[in-house]
C-alpha cells in the first residue's frame, strides 16, 4: 500500500530479482523515459515534469521453510515533483511491482 505521502527520498526492501525490477519498468513507469545501468545498479525514469531515481543492492534471500524469496534493497530519489505527483508515480510503481495472492 502506498502512503498518502511519499518522500523525495526513502529506502525499501523488494522481494524480487533484478531481472523481475527490470521486467516490471515499463508497466511501473508509464510514461517515462527509462535510463538503465544495470552495472552501476542504478535506473533513471525521466518523466516531464521530473525524474525518479531508483539504486539497489542485492540481499540476502529469505528463506522460510523451503521457500525462498529473493530481495533487493532499493532506494527511490524523486527530484523535480509535487508530492501529489511523487504519489501518483509511487502508487502506480507498487501496483506494477506487487506479488502475492490473495
Amino acid at each position: 500500500m502506498t502512503p498518502d505521502i511519499v518522500p523525495e527520498d526513502f529506502e525499501q526492501v523488494m522481494g524480487c530479482t533484478v531481472a523481475d525490477l527490470l521486467r516490471a519498468l515499463p508497466a511501473a513507469l508509464p510514461g517515462a523515459r527509462i535510463d538503465t545501468d544495470s552495472g552501476a545498479c542504478v535506473i533513471n525514469g525521466v518523466f516531464d515534469d521530473g525524474t525518479l531515481k531508483l539504486a539497489w543492492q542485492p540481499l540476502p534471500a529469505r528463506r522460510i521453510a523451503l521457500l525462498e524469496i529473493p530481495r533487493l534493497q532499493v532506494r527511490f530519489r524523486y527530484t523535480g515533483m509535487t508530492d501529489a505527483r511523487r504519489r501518483e508515480v509511487q502508487r502506480r510503481f507498487d501496483l506494477a511491482t506487487q506479488r502475492g495472492g490473495g
